[in-house]
């Protein structure tokens, strides 16, 4: 079987896979963050905390919980961090110093992950599991509680409740995420991924002498890490690393993991409005994204040009043998286009029209189908936003879901847009026009330059993943990206509530002859074409600077 045809099965195998996973988990997250009753384990953490789960929210009221939740678990798993040395299962490592332990708290509790560590020579068992799983978790299921505020946002009706933020993050967690991940990490067991808390061991390598490995609660930590769509890596090699990911059967259950969470908040929100074809409209833009990208991404690495090349099969360096250029392909698409972040080959190495792929998936903000939850606000954003410029081109009042967007509206769209570009494209320009910290750039040139950008837009986006080039374990980058990491989350949140808040005051108004249809194909071809539009204008002359005149002098 050629490797473009394998290639194709496969993507094939995760569209029927996603296909029949849609609906009923949609419906089950639709029934999650719909009922009115508590479990048992859930009211005893509403106890513990002091939180009363039945009491709604107004936007400024969800987004205070939200703060001061993701502020609390920064503080904890930088303490965890700094007092890693006393701390038993530590395998002998010491604390992390105060700018790293600083960029990794942040990146964790920002759905991030970004590590400029190695894994398994730096974090032992009880910052693993204790602080990065745990983060792993909760950061989540606070995208998809904020998610689930701004579906609220359309149905309410002028009451401005969005709900109760403890009981979405408690149910996403414990009803949804915990659960699946149960299931998945027995599948990576059964397919070979390591599940123990082993310490040190010696080991001999192919060239002579030893070397040392340690073992680790990985399995649970990789099912949440792609199902959550976190992707830090318990290995410094992440999803390349045969502990975490052994097989190709593994490689693409994992991007089907990737995918499963923001593919069927797309059924959820459909079925929370009352119209599940609105989903279907979300998730066709969704889909055509992520078909277009993988099908580019796909042409570019197995038929790049040049005798290596071809004697090779396709651009090979940076790829694992055990997955091939179609394997790891359809997962560098796949942790590109969501907010994900775990890679199972180095970026860095794909051709340059390659790697401006990987670019471009973060620089659309990571909305097809997106992060767990991130992705499905993220699109509804741009749904507005079309809805808006269709209102300009017929001379009507732009409606979405029975809801004016006026001028309050478009204003937390439109800021909501500006955040991400401004801080990836700021600090880029910052970090080159200043003198960059000895040996951080490996390369010079537009492939130099990509580096550095792709890791402000990858930290600015949630995303987490990184071109392997640039050496970030710098006191300039830890600081620096954390920031861009923690605006790059909250600050847009802030507008989602706050457009979600005015969105719940509002009465609906009915719909009408001359009512958009956004339930329609032709909603979900404007949506793709503003989605182009706003990514094009922002972003094409940086990636012209960088992955596209790298590609075009190969």
């Amino acid at each position: 079987m050629s490797p473009v045809l394998a290639a194709s099965l496969q993507f094939l195998a995760l569209a029927v896979a996603l296909g029949l996973s849609h609906r009923p988990l949609g419906d089950h997250m639709a029934r999650v963050y719909s009922s009115e009753r508590h479990l048992a384990p859930e009211r005893w953490i509403y106890r513990a905390i002091g939180a009363d789960p039945d009491t709604g929210m107004r936007w400024p009221a969800y987004l205070r919980c939200v703060l001061a939740f993701s502020a609390a678990g920064v503080l904890l798993l930088y303490s965890l961090q700094r007092v890693q040395g006393v701390l038993p299962g530590s395998l002998g490592f010491a604390s992390i110093d105060p700018d790293q332990a600083f960029d990794t708290a942040v990146s964790f509790v920002t759905n991030t992950n970004w590590q400029s560590y190695y894994g398994e020579q730096a974090m032992g068992h009880v910052v693993q599991t204790g602080g990065l799983a745990v983060q792993n978790f909760v950061s989540a299921a606070v995208g998809m509680a904020v998610a689930v505020a701004l579906v609220r946002g359309f149905t309410g009706s002028r009451t401005g409740e969005l709900g109760n933020f403890w009981a979405d993050l408690v149910r996403g967690t414990i009803r949804i995420l915990l659960p699946l991940s149960v299931v998945a990490a027995l599948v990576l067991v059964a397919c070979g991924a390591i599940q123990n808390f082993s310490g040190i061991h010696e080991v001999g390598r192919f060239t002579g002498g030893t070397q040392q490995w340690n073992g680790g609660a990985v399995a649970s930590q990789e099912a949440v890490k792609v199902l959550g769509t976190n992707g830090g890596g318990y290995f410094n090699a992440n999803s390349a690393h045969p502990f975490e990911n052994p097989n190709a059967l593994s490689n693409l259950f994992q991007v089907y993991l990737i995918l499963l969470v923001p593919t069927a908040l797309t059924r959820t929100f459909g079925r929370m409005v009352g119209s599940p074809r609105q989903g279907y409209a979300i998730l066709g833009t969704m889909a055509a994204i992520w078909a277009g990208f993988t099908a580019l991404m796909l042409w570019t690495e197995f038929h790049h040009g040049g005798p290596a090349f071809d004697l090779a099969g396709g651009a090979t360096e940076g790829k694992e043998t055990r997955f091939g250029i179609g394997g790891s392909a359809l997962f560098a698409v796949a942790t590109t286009l969501t907010s994900t972040g775990a890679v199972n080959s180095f970026h860095s190495s794909y051709t340059g029209f390659g790697g401006g792929i990987t670019l471009l998936g973060m620089q659309l903000g990571e909305i097809a189908p997106g992060g767990a939850g991130s992705g499905l606000y993220g699109m509804l954003i741009m749904a507005v936003i079309a809805v808006f410029v269709a209102g300009l081109m017929v001379g009507r009042t732009p409606e979405y879901l029975g809801k004016r967007i006026g001028v309050r509206e478009i204003t937390h769209a439109a800021c909501y847009l500006l955040v991400t570009p401004a801080l990836a494209l700021g600090f880029t320009a910052v970090a080159l026009a200043l003198p960059t910290p000895p040996g951080s750039m490996s390369h010079s040139g537009a492939h130099g330059f990509s580096e550095v950008l792709y890791a402000y837009t990858s930290a600015a986006n949630n995303n987490g993943s990184a071109f392997a080039g640039l050496s970030a374990d710098t006191p300039w980058f830890n600081t620096t990206l954390g920031v861009v990491m923690l605006l790059g989350r909250f600050l847009p949140m802030v507008f989602v509530l706050a457009l979600a808040g005015s969105l719940a005051g509002q009465t609906p108004v009915p719909r009408a002859a001359g009512t958009l249809r956004t339930e329609k194909p032709l909603f979900s071809g404007l949506l793709l074409g503003t989605v182009a539009i706003v990514a094009g204008l922002t972003h094409f002359p940086a990636l012209a600077l960088g992955p596209l005149a790298e590609g075009l002098a190969a």
